[in-house]
Order: structure tokens, then sequence, then C-alpha cells
């Protein structure tokens, strides 16, 4: 969508701490993408993108990488969920995981290198297929 994504931070977010996460990994993403944030559908905050296929025919576009600042935890949409990718969750720390989606409360609850190691992970992955 064409809405700014600071706006959003801004009238989304209920806390000072969720407000500093959210820019704090925009700069982490952006790092990581090369690509500007940008919103897909109302409160997703999006990385560069990709096209995807299934073998069922249904196919769309995707962030590469992504997260939304919701009420109850930070979405981040940085793995694949494949089985063979389940190394990367390793060491993380505190988080819940969604299909696709880590759910953190903050990132002071996770190793911030780990984080950055699996979003260049995916990034690397994502950019080979």
């Amino acid at each position: 969508t064409e809405k700014d994504v600071f706006e959003l931070i801004e009238e989304f977010t209920t806390s000072e701490q969720k407000r500093k996460d959210s820019h704090e990994l925009i700069a982490m993403m952006t790092k990581a993408t090369g690509f500007e944030p940008k919103m897909w559908g109302p409160s997703i905050i999006g990385f560069g993108t990709y096209h995807y296929k299934y073998a069922s025919g249904h196919e769309g576009d995707m962030p590469i990488l992504g997260f939304s600042p919701r009420k109850a935890a930070l979405s981040l949409y940085v793995y694949t969920g494949l089985p063979e990718h389940e190394f990367l969750l390793k060491d993380l720390g505190k988080f819940k995981m969604g299909k696709v989606c880590i759910y953190v409360n903050k990132l002071a609850d996770i190793d911030l290198e780990r984080l950055v190691y699996m979003m260049d992970y995916t990034v690397a992955y994502m950019n080979g297929k």
C-alpha cells in the first residue's frame, strides 16, 4: 500500500519500546536486503519482493523480509519455515513460532546477532530461488 511506514509505527504501536524496536528492525532489514521499507497491507512492513508459486498453482508476491509491530508481539517474517532451516532458530532466545513468522515481545528477548544471521541467510536463500 502507499501508507507511510513511519506513520504506521506511530499510530499502531502501543509502547515506546515497540516503537524503538520497530525502528531498529527497519535499520536491520534495510541493511540485510538493500531495500527500503514499504507497507504490505494494513500492518506488515516489508523489504524487497519475491514471487512464489505453489504446486497447486497458487502464486503471489511477498516481501523477502518483514515485520509487524502488533499489539501482542512483534511478528518477524525472517524465516522460511522449511525443516532444513530449523537450525537457524537455535540459540535465538525467547520467541514463539507461527507457520513462518516468529513472535517476540521485544528485541531484548532474542540474540540480535543470531537474528541478523537468520535474516542474511533467508535473503541469500530467497535470492537464490
